[in-house]
């Protein structure tokens, strides 16, 4: 039974099913494991369940924090059982992420007062960064509003021509100056290209070379003074892409780039790929940032608004 019965659609809550049954497969599997021949939660259970949590991704403070609340419920509570432990895991899991998480958006809508929403995306090579925008524009599409895509990305030329296929696909312009050219010129010229054509979207690609590279964060930098300059006040959000399989080197990632630049909101992709679906909740839990998307698989329909009830629904669920 979902949390939020119709707001989320039968497909999308299958996708997500689906989508996190490696990491729900793995974590039960483990979890079973350890109750065999357990009656009550006691230190032994306790201690093997942060294990569990630990090497699924949860992170080891969001994990501390998790083991010390079921801990305290049951000492409060001594009739709870090993048999209840999932339950109680489940509704302290779904507690955490709604201390962390202030709202859930609306499926693909923009700030009534803002128009063009301008969403700078960030994160390093690999993670779907311009796939998570193609998706992006494509539902925004789908809403019935007007897309610009930038290709800022002037460094590789698989993202910029990738960007264009995006762009055709979806029929969405794509801003672009080729490789080797000033990102944020390219930048620059797709917001006023985006105001003059009255956009609603505006989606700036940026450069994803390794985050240990100063250069990079200082482009960055340069890029998002050049949107302000076209555009007081954007961009509105700063996107960063994480990708989900790589477990606890995305936490990495998410903490070099918040030390870098502003980032407002979080995608965690490739997350139907791999086991380490809890990365989720410990990204969430350090960082304070809201996860805004998922992945959850391949299809334009599989890259989510990110519903912290439907997941951990998804995640707890028993086939």
């Amino acid at each position: 039974m979902s949390f939020l019965g119709n707001l989320f659609s039968k497909e999308k809550k299958e996708s997500l099913d689906h989508g996190l049954q490696k990491s729900k497969e793995s974590f039960f599997g483990k979890l079973g494991k350890a109750l065999v021949g357990k009656s009550t939660v006691d230190d032994e259970v306790l201690d093997q369940l942060e294990e569990i949590l630990i090497s699924s991704d949860v992170g080891v403070d969001t994990t501390l924090k998790i083991v010390k609340r079921i801990q305290d419920r049951v000492a409060k509570d001594k009739y709870l059982g090993a048999v209840e432990l999932d339950r109680i895991l489940k509704e302290e899991v779904a507690a955490l992420l709604s201390e962390n998480y202030s709202s859930i958006d609306n499926e693909f809508e923009t700030p009534a007062a803002i128009k063009p929403y301008v969403l700078m995306v960030v994160g390093v090579n690999g993670v779907g960064k311009t796939t998570t925008i193609g998706k992006l524009s494509a539902q925004y599409k789908k809403k019935g509003k007007s897309v610009v895509l930038g290709a800022a990305d002037t460094f590789r030329a698989a993202a910029v021509d990738q960007l264009k296929l995006w762009g055709e696909r979806n029929s969405v312009p794509v801003i672009s100056k080729g490789m080797n050219t000033d990102p944020s010129a390219v930048a620059f010229e797709t917001v006023q290209k985006g105001i003059e054509q009255k956009a609603d979207v505006i989606i700036i690609d940026t450069a994803g070379r390794l985050h240990t590279k100063t250069n990079l964060m200082q482009e960055l930098s340069k890029i998002k003074r050049s949107i302000d300059k076209a555009l007081p006040g954007a961009p509105h959000d700063v996107l960063l892409v994480l990708d989900g399989s790589t477990g606890q080197n995305a936490v990495i990632q998410a903490r070099e780039f918040t030390k870098a630049t502003e980032v407002s909101c979080l995608a965690i992709t490739k997350l139907d790929g791999t086991a380490k679906g809890g990365v989720v909740i410990g990204i969430s839990d350090e960082f304070k940032i809201p996860v805004k998307y998922i992945g959850v698989g391949e299809k334009v329909d599989d890259l989510q608004v990110f519903n912290k009830n439907e997941f951990v629904d998804s995640l707890f669920k028993k086939n």
